[in-house]
């Protein structure tokens, strides 16, 4: 375990804004978090942080900020179908992507590129063309930190909805995770739906539909219209996808025409990037904050240090 005090938060947040933190720790295994937990007073704010592209500090953080750096994978179970893999929390997200690739096992390539680290990708089931995480969790393992207990969650007490869970909503800052466990497939099965893949792998020889370069293709369309947050300060793509029914959109598109839809089990997702361009804010910028000119899903610091 590490600790400091008053440190800059810069390095720590894909949005690259420089505001003070009274406390940080980095926390590298299990029992450190556990020892943490007992230094930490009761009344005092707490902030969980992973690869820092999913928040926004706007100002100072007087309180403690503990970051998960806990490291490791591990195969836990193999059956003839299937690969359990155990992840350390604190583990790059995209390397991990990249190490199952590698492995020829199945399931999340379509989520290759993603910022961020393991631990956060069940926190807001992390999801991009026509995957999302939720369907490969097996579960996710932890410490509350309202009673220092370690727990367990198997995947369908983690309450996944669209770009949600129980991490993020009850147990958001409360549950500290310190694992998780992906199911993949051991045979080969591949997500060809999103309408980009799906164009460029039409015409395209079957020992070219390889895992490998599906996550090439997708990497490749991410790099074209996301920016590097290494060389440009965001967070991503975090907006979400209003979910209307069937009727509302149908009146929608009598009026816009060209309007952008998913379907979904329970209605339709209108597309956000749509809805901004729609708006004009694409390429809007204002000081050194902005929407990114490539992607409406993007918001970018141009160079300012205050969120």
């Amino acid at each position: 375990m590490i600790f400091k005090n008053n440190i800059s938060i810069k390095k720590y947040n894909s949005f690259k804004v420089d505001h003070k933190i009274k406390k940080f720790y980095r926390i590298q295994s299990k029992e450190e978090m556990i020892k943490v937990k007992r230094s930490i007073s009761k009344n005092e704010k707490i902030i969980i942080l992973g690869g820092g592209s999913n928040i926004l500090f706007t100002k100072n953080f007087n309180g403690s900020i503990l970051y998960n750096n806990i490291l490791g994978k591990e195969i836990i179970k193999e059956t003839k179908k299937n690969i359990y893999i155990k992840f350390g929390a604190g583990e790059n997200w995209d390397k991990s992507v990249e190490f199952c690739v590698k492995n020829k096992w199945y399931g999340i390539e379509n989520l290759s590129l993603i910022p961020g680290s393991v631990g956060a990708a069940p926190i807001q089931n992390i999801g991009a063309y026509g995957t999302e995480i939720k369907d490969y969790i097996y579960e996710v393992s932890g410490i509350n930190l309202s009673n220092g207990k370690s727990q367990i969650y198997e995947n369908k007490l983690c309450n996944f909805s669209y770009r949600n869970s129980i991490f993020k909503g009850k147990l958001k800052n409360i549950f500290f995770i310190t694992h998780v466990t992906i199911k993949l497939s051991k045979s080969k099965k591949l997500n060809l739906s999103y309408n980009e893949v799906k164009k460029y792998f039409r015409n395209k020889k079957s020992n070219e539909i390889t895992i490998d370069n599906v996550r090439k293709k997708i990497i490749e369309i991410r790099e074209s219209k996301l920016p590097d947050p290494k060389k440009l300060g965001n967070c991503g793509s975090f907006f979400k996808n209003p979910l209307v029914d069937f009727y509302f959109f149908n009146n929608l598109k009598n009026k816009y025409p060209d309007i952008i839809g998913f379907k979904n089990s329970n209605g339709m997702k209108i597309s956000a990037a749509w809805l901004i361009e729609k708006c004009g804010w694409k390429g809007y910028k204002k000081d050194n904050i902005g929407v990114y000119k490539n992607h409406a899903l993007v918001l970018v610091n141009y160079g300012s240090n205050n969120g």
